[in-house]
Parts: structure tokens; sequence; C-alpha cells
């Protein structure tokens, strides 16, 4: 942390107080300010430092757009509006760096992390010279749309909901390859914090290659498997547990087994983005993903959720997750993944107010840069407490 000290407030309780939100709200650009000390120590010369200081404070105190102009207009007016935009699109700092820092702070500040939660985040844009935008297909929400496809990484530990790593999905490369791609380098960056579990709640990227590739590199997973069309969807598994239906009984699809062993699931209390108590209806069955290559074969545990009312499950299968945490209770399991939940409430409004949809520049340099100094602006806004509470 280099000697600096930074506080996280949000795990306290919410305040009522006009003029103790004001000071929060202060607080977050000094919170800014000691972040951009630390994790922009990697920039070479003093004036690229204080550009990413006066960057992160305009991507705070700007309102609307975080466009170069706006953001000028903010902080200094048009001569700086090119300093800006020559310092993100110009510039040839590396960003990793940036980030590996940022998530060290924040687990100084915070406390270590349960899990690291990787979750897509769609940019509708309709101009065509922007990098990366594209017609698309999104799976998270299953619809087309125009536009960019991100892939966040984020810390979410018990006080702090904050992203540290991304990864842009260019026109022809792989939807999962870029997903996966982005949480192994950020979790490698990360150092001491890599084997904690990765929930990947990207529907239906729970796939054999997936599990190879976190297995290969140590990293624990939790991944959606789909049960419909597209990614993931065709895969199978053999049940490894001989005292539940379908054992001995070849391949089948995650949804056949889960609902085939339904009723010797049990439920599972947990605690929604808004802090309300829920309850689902879970279940768990070890099972193994056919894979030609001997070595690779393992036992996973599938899990499926159901919705609980009156005592019992729902008639609908809301989850399914695949996992090699197969020592891991089902409950905990399933309270893991929602972590999704948290950073879903988080990224719409907080994700919004520091800009990380906002840079539309048409270099792949360009937007990293920008989303690494959203990422540092939303940590301060995370650690000041000021998240936008999901039950307002």
């Amino acid at each position: 942390m280099g000697g600096v000290t930074i506080t996280a407030t949000a795990a306290t309780a919410p305040t009522t107080s006009a003029a103790a939100a004001d000071r929060r709200t202060s607080s977050a650009g000094e919170i800014a300010d000691e972040l951009c000390a630390v994790v922009c120590d990697s920039l070479r010369r003093r004036d690229q430092r204080e550009k990413a200081r006066r960057y992160v404070r305009g991507l705070l105190s700007t309102p609307g757009r975080k466009s170069f102009r706006n953001m000028a207009g903010d902080i200094g007016g048009t001569a700086s509006e090119q300093s800006l935009h020559h310092f993100v699109t110009g510039s040839t700092w590396a960003w990793q760096p940036v980030r590996a820092a940022l998530a060290g702070c924040l687990e100084a500040a915070a406390g270590p992390p349960p899990a690291w939660v990787a979750q897509p985040m769609a940019i509708p844009r309709s101009g065509a010279h922007s990098v990366g935008v594209e017609h698309r297909f999104d799976p998270h929400r299953e619809r087309m749309f125009r536009g960019q496809q991100a892939f966040g990484t984020w810390f979410t530990s018990a006080g702090v909901v904050t992203p540290v790593g991304w990864e842009l999905l260019l026109p022809g490369s792989s939807y999962e390859e870029s997903a996966v791609g982005a949480v192994l380098a950020t979790v490698r960056r990360a150092g001491g914090a890599a084997a904690r579990p990765v929930v990947l709640d990207i529907r239906g990227i729970g796939t054999r290659p997936t599990m190879n590739r976190f297995a290969e590199a140590g990293v624990p997973v939790v991944a959606r498997v789909a049960a419909g069309v597209g990614a993931g969807a065709g895969n199978r598994f053999l049940v490894r547990d001989a005292a539940v239906p379908g054992f001995g009984g070849g391949e089948r699809g995650p949804a056949e087994i889960l609902r085939s062993v339904k009723a010797l699931g049990a439920p599972v209390e947990w605690t929604d983005a808004g802090g309300a108590a829920r309850s689902s209806w879970a279940v768990g069955v070890r099972v193994m993903m056919p894979d030609p290559a001997v070595a690779r074969r393992r036992e996973l545990l599938l899990v499926g959720e159901w919705g609980a009312g009156a005592g019992g499950p729902a008639a609908e299968l809301v989850g399914m997750w695949v996992t090699d945490l197969v020592r891991m209770p089902v409950g905990a399991v399933v309270r893991l993944t929602k972590g999704g939940l948290r950073v879903e409430a988080v990224a719409g409004a907080s994700g919004r107010t520091v800009g990380l949809r906002d840079y539309s520049g048409r270099g792949l340099g360009g937007w990293h840069r920008h989303v690494t100094l959203a990422s540092v602006a939303h940590a301060a806004v995370a650690l000041a407490g000021l998240e936008r509470d999901p039950r307002a």
C-alpha cells in the first residue's frame, strides 16, 4: 500500500443525514486521490500520474456522459480536452499493473473477497466507429443488441463490490475464450488471491474447455451451465453418485439430471443484493464431464436451484451451476453464486456514475485505459460507501 491507508466505509450502516452524505461524497474524491497515489505508481512520469488522478477526479465529478469534452469542461477547459484525449487514446502506459495494484489496495482496505465474480456487460452503441461494435446476441439477457460486449471481473467483499479487470469481445473472437481469458488474467495478476474461487456468472459458460482451463490454472470455479440453445447447451454429464437416479445410465443433460434428484434437495437461506433474507431450494449431485483425455476426467458438483415457496421447491429451475469445489456444501455454493446479483445491482447505477460504458473511441488500448481508470473511480465510490442501495 506504499504507506497509504485507505479506509472502507461501505459496510457501515446506511446514513440518513444529508450532511453525512455530503461528507461521503467529498470522501470519494479524497479516496480517489489516495488510490491513484498507489495504483498509478507504475506510470513512469509524474505528469502521467497527475493526468491519471485528474481523469479519475473528472469521472467522479462530471455529470452525465463522461466524454473527454465534458470532463475537460469540468476540470480544466478546452486545452485539457486534448490532453485527456491523448493520455487515454494516444499514450502507451500499461493498464495491467494499475489493475493489479487496485486489486491489492481493495484487499488491504476491505478484506479478502470470498470469490471473484465474472460477469458480462453489454454496452449498446449505435455508431459503427467505436472499437468492438457489432450486432450480437447477449446470452446473459437472452436478446440481440448492437454495441460492445465487455467482460468484467469484480472484487466482491462483504462491504465493497467493484471491478478490477476487463476484456472486450472483438468481432471474430470467441465469446467464451474472451470471458475465460479475462478473468484468469485478472486473478493471476492479483497474486496471492488467485486461489480464491471464480464465479462465472455468464450464462452457458460452464463447458468442458472452460472447466479444463481453470483446472490447469489451479483456480477453483463455479460456472453457469445452460439448458437451452447457445454456448454450453450441449454439455452432457455422467452421474457419479451411485445413490441417485441416473447412475450408470450414460450421458445426460444437466436439467434432466437435476430434475431427477430435485426431491433430494433442501432449502438454502441467502441474502439478496438489497440485504433481504431469501430462500431457495437447491440440490447437488456429483457428476463427470466426459473427456477424450482420461487425465482430464474428474469429479464435479452439479448444482440446481429452484425458487422456494410454502416449504418446498417451485416448479421452475432458476439456475444451474457446475463447480470443482466438490467438498463445498450445496448451500455454500448457492450463496457464492449470489455475488452475481450484487454485481448486477451495482453495475447499473454506480457503473453509470463513473462512466464505465462511456468510452466511444476506435482504439482497443484507449478503451482499456478508460475502463481501468473508471474502475479506480468506481473503487473510490465503493470504498466511500456511495454505491446506490438496490433497495432505494
